[in-house]
Parts: structure tokens; C-alpha cells; sequence
């Protein structure tokens, strides 16, 4: 035991305490700006059915709110897992690999924000009425194999693959429960945890489900693939 960790924890303490302080900054500013960005616009344009701010911050509102939802996403995956990880494996993944976090979630906002860029691309084309913005924004046309490939990707790596992954980890923490295999893990932390990943479950179902199940239908509308009514 006495060569079971390389971590020192009376040494280490101050470099978690500041990594704790630092990695949230970001994303707390950035869900504050996009709150206020973005929701106040979209309130303004529903409320006056106008928008008057130029199409290129219309644009940068709809990719913004589209970025901010797979954030949401991504960070809900990664607590379920993380949770997960402490309940079944708490030696291997203590909290002296904590680091890694950081790196975890600047390569999440890299790879949502390049993921959502065809929901962008997607709208910058010439719009009739330049006083709308995001739901009235004209879509580009895509034939039908091409707008089933878009919706079936989009569907399975942005909203199907994480369900299955928050679905696994808490299907995983209700054995653990039975099992209590791990006797010197620490009894409160390990309530927390099993509480944390069913939440996480829950909050993205009521949260995501009904968007993902309503979007393609809407995307083949829009896209004049099928008709309304």
C-alpha cells in the first residue's frame, strides 16, 4: 500500500483547491453571456416578431444556442461517467487524475463547437426578410439521402450515444449498490455519487428528449421534405 499511489496528497492539495477554482470560470461565464445573449435576444424577437441587430448576430445567436445545448450535454455525460468511474473503480481513478478533467472539457468545447457548425452552415444563405432570426431563418435545401444521413448522425452522436452512455452508468450504479464490493471507499461519497448519476439521467430526459425527438421531424418540414398538415 505503501507504493499504491504516486500522489501526494498533503502535497497536491493546493494544486486541486486552484484546479477546482479555475476549471468552472469558464464555463460559468460562458453560460452567463449565453444566457444573457442569447435568451434575451430570442425573448426581444418573439416579443416584437422583429430583429434588429444584423444577420451576422443572429447567426452567431443561433450557432450559440446550439453550442450551449451540446455543452449541456457533453457535461452531463461526463459527470455520469466520472461518478461512475469512482463507484466501480475508486483506486484506479482517484481524485490525484483529477487533471485530466480540464483537458476533458476543453477538448468538449472544441468538438461541440465543431460539430455545430453545420446548424450554421446550414442557415447562411440569402434571406428574404432581413429583419428574422432563428426559427424563421431559411434553410438550405439538401436532397432527401443527404437530410437523412444529416439527422441520423446528428441524432446518433449528439443525442442517442450519450442517453446510452448515461443509461449505462446508472444501470451500472444500481448493481454497485448490491454488490458493496468496495468497503474502504468512503460511504458518504459513494451516497452522493449514486444519487448524482439517476439525476443527471432525469435531467436529460426532461431537458433534451423532447427536442431530439421533435427536431427531425421539424428539419424534413423545413426542408420541404415532407409536407405540414
Amino acid at each position: 500500500m505503501s507504493n499504491s499511489s504516486n500522489c501526494s496528497e498533503p502535497d497536491l492539495k493546493p494544486y486541486y483547491g486552484i484546479t477546482y477554482i479555475v476549471i468552472p470560470i469558464p464555463k460559468l461565464i460562458g453560460n452567463t453571456l449565453t444566457l444573457g445573449v442569447i435568451y434575451g435576444y430570442m425573448i426581444f424577437y418573439y416579443l416584437t416578431g422583429t430583429w434588429e441587430f444584423g444577420g451576422g448576430l443572429c447567426l452567431f445567436c443561433f450557432y450559440l444556442k446550439y453550442v450551449n445545448m451540446y455543452t449541456s450535454i457533453y457535461y452531463l455525460v461526463c459527470i455520469s461517467v466520472r461518478r461512475y468511474l469512482f463507484l466501480m473503480h475508486p483506486f484506479k481513478f482517484s481524485d490525484c487524475r483529477c487533471v485530466c478533467d480540464a483537458y476533458i472539457s476543453i477538448l468538449g468545447w472544441v468538438v461541440v463547437c465543431v460539430g455545430c457548425l453545420p446548424f450554421l452552415l446550414l442557415r447562411m444563405q440569402h434571406q428574404a426578410d432581413k429583419n428574422a432570426c432563428f426559427v424563421d431563418l431559411p434553410i438550405k435545401k439538401l436532397d432527401l439521402p443527404t437530410s437523412i444521413m444529416l439527422m441520423t448522425t446528428g441524432e446518433l452522436v449528439g443525442f442517442m450515444t450519450s442517453l446510452l452512455i448515461i443509461l449505462y452508468c446508472s444501470w451500472k450504479t444500481i448493481l454497485s449498490q448490491k454488490e458493496r464490493h468496495s468497503a474502504s471507499q468512503d460511504e458518504g461519497e459513494k451516497k452522493k455519487a449514486l444519487k448524482m448519476i439517476p439525476t443527471c439521467t432525469l435531467v436529460f430526459l426532461i431537458c433534451f428528449a423532447p427536442y431530439h425527438i421533435s427536431f427531425p421531424l421539424d428539419f424534413f418540414v423545413k426542408n420541404r421534405q415532407i409536407c405540414e398538415g
